[in-house]
């Protein structure tokens, strides 16, 4: 089976002492390709490095919404040149983080709308942190023509889910939904039309179950599609199949 892990921090400091073994044990576990999301514009140059020293690796820039008052409004200027002279097969991450202390919701709002309208002039899709602020998403979504993108580590609800897919977005799901008390997560998971699901380990961080307090690695993704599959009672080279599939052509790559 192949397998295409939608959202790993891969360039996280916390792989520096084995990247190149945990870059192994991906391939050798079928995880072929990586999203590799920026969360500040210092990180950008040091994600692109990455990206480049490992076949495989795709990267998507953008100002994560949890580093608010690092990013500066120079920052999304700067974004449109790397856009425009770098390789990106997404804009992100970005969005809307509503649940950490003290949110700048006016800063979290500009900084959201002008990373969407990058993604409209470069045709690129989004990369979305939603943190209780999935319906605030949706409202800024609607404001922009011709927009695609991902929901990733997808935690809003089933009617929020059902207006997000026609709309066009897809949504992502890791490490949370193996948990057995995340009922209503493995609810929805079971009932969302697999076209519009991909698999995520958002690594380092939100490792398994059976990994609960651990580092994460693109290695584990199995068993999220394991859960997947348990989950909609199907086979899990349908589940892999499908999702790979989803993200080919979410992100315009190729294997």
């Amino acid at each position: 089976m192949i397998l295409i892990d939608s959202h790993c921090h891969f360039d996280d400091i916390r792989f520096d002492d084995d990247r190149t073994q945990a870059y192994e044990r991906a391939r050798q576990a079928g995880v072929i390709a990586l999203i590799v999301p920026a969360v500040t514009r210092d990180s950008w140059s040091r994600l692109t490095s990455v990206c480049q020293n490992y076949p495989g690796l795709h990267p998507a820039y953008g100002l994560h919404p949890m580093f608010t008052q690092q990013h500066k409004e120079s920052d999304i200027e700067a974004l449109d040149r790397q856009l425009a002279g770098e390789y990106a097969v997404a804009v992100g991450e970005c969005g809307l983080d509503f649940f950490i202390d003290n949110p700048d919701r006016d800063r979290q709002l500009m900084l959201f709308d002008a990373q969407l309208e990058l993604a409209v002039k470069y045709r690129l899709p989004v990369v979305i942190h939603a943190r209780k602020a999935v319906e605030e998403v949706i409202n800024r979504l609607r404001r922009f023509a011709n927009l695609r993108g991902v929901l990733h580590s997808y935690s809003g609800s089933e009617q929020q889910a059902q207006r997000l897919i026609e709309m066009g977005f897809m949504l992502s799901f890791g490490g949370p939904l193996t948990f057995p008390g995340a009922h209503r997560l493995r609810h929805l998971v079971s009932r969302l039309p697999l076209h519009a699901i991909m698999l995520e380990s958002d690594s380092p961080d939100q490792p398994d179950a059976a990994n609960r307090g651990g580092r994460n690695e693109p290695a584990l993704l199995d068993r999220v599609l394991n859960a997947v599959a348990e989950l909609r009672q199907e086979s899990t080279e349908e589940i892999a199949f499908q999702t790979t599939t989803n993200a080919l052509e979410l992100f315009g790559i190729q294997i």
